[in-house]
């Protein structure tokens, strides 16, 4: 990858950019002002859920950046609350009205039904993902995925699904790899995005990678999010600071070096959110 626009190609053929805008806890007010400096400054994916109550002020910042619709990656994720299948299409619905758009690039199944919160989990998540499927085939999706699965649920889902995955967003960064995650992924073709490739902050002021980002001149968030794409790894950074924004898109005028990669593949943990898929802490909130 050489620029913001490269882009992975799926295993359906879709092309994704190789950097995404993250929005993850931005206000409406700050997903739209965030969304149209992203875009300013060259990205040209973006991507936003249902459960970040944003999607409308993504939509905004669409509209008000000028540019033309099939120009960008837009993905948002379908929220727990609206697991199966008719509720599925109208969550769908739902999000491509909040955004102002006819379709979106990718839908993510936000977190799996895991067997600790209903002993059922299996035919829900086969349920939910037969509206995924319907939606694809009704032209307003053109890539499916899921998001914080782990092997287990992948393996559950596929034994029903038509239309196979193409991408597990997973929580990924120095501190947390998730590599045996990441590695059956990619092996069953798809293409791993990382949220928080910046340890939702934490990493930035970790001694370690302060040295290291000083040895290469450039900050600790390039450092990171450099990291995930040298793993093949599709880096979601967010910030509402616009030349943080910037920022976070310079990452191609430097390698990290194979030595570095290892250490901070072997960085004790930082950064961990707490978020485990079988511990359901989305499910926990919503009871």
């Amino acid at each position: 990858m050489n620029k913001l626009t490269d882009c992975f190609t799926l295993s359906n053929g879709v092309k994704i950019p190789c950097v995404g805008y993250g929005t993850w806890k931005s206000s409406i007010e700050d997903a739209k002002n965030g969304v149209i400096k992203a875009i300013e400054v060259g990205y040209r994916h973006i991507d936003t859920a249902a459960a970040y109550e944003n999607e409308s002020g993504v939509g905004a910042g669409i509209r008000e950046s000028g540019i033309k619709r099939e120009d960008l990656f837009v993905t948002t994720k379908h929220w727990i609350t609206e697991r199966g299948y008719d509720k599925t299409l109208r969550a769908v619905d739902e999000s491509l009205k909040q955004l102002g758009l006819d379709y979106v690039d990718l839908y993510l199944v936000h977190w799996p039904c895991v067997e600790c919160r209903n002993p059922n989990w299996k035919a829900v998540n086969a349920d939910t993902w037969r509206g995924f499927e319907q939606a694809f085939r009704d032209g307003k999706i053109r890539a499916l995925g899921l998001s914080n699965f782990e092997k287990k649920h992948v393996d559950a889902l596929m034994q029903t699904a038509q239309i196979a995955p193409v991408v597990n967003q997973i929580e990924f960064h120095p501190g947390y790899t998730q590599m045996e995650n990441v590695r059956f992924s990619q092996q069953a073709g798809m293409l791993v995005e990382a949220w928080s490739p910046l340890g939702s902050g934490a990493v930035l002021n970790d001694p370690f990678l302060n040295e290291m980002a000083r040895r290469y001149n450039w900050s600790v968030a390039q450092l990171c999010i450099r990291f995930a794409l040298q793993h093949d790894v599709l880096p979601l950074p967010k910030s509402v600071t616009p030349a943080r924004i910037a920022q976070n898109a310079q990452v191609f005028d430097f390698t990290i070096s194979p030595e570095d990669m290892k250490a901070m593949d072997e960085m004790p943990l930082l950064g961990f959110s707490t978020y485990r898929p079988e511990e359901a802490p989305a499910d926990a909130l919503y009871d």
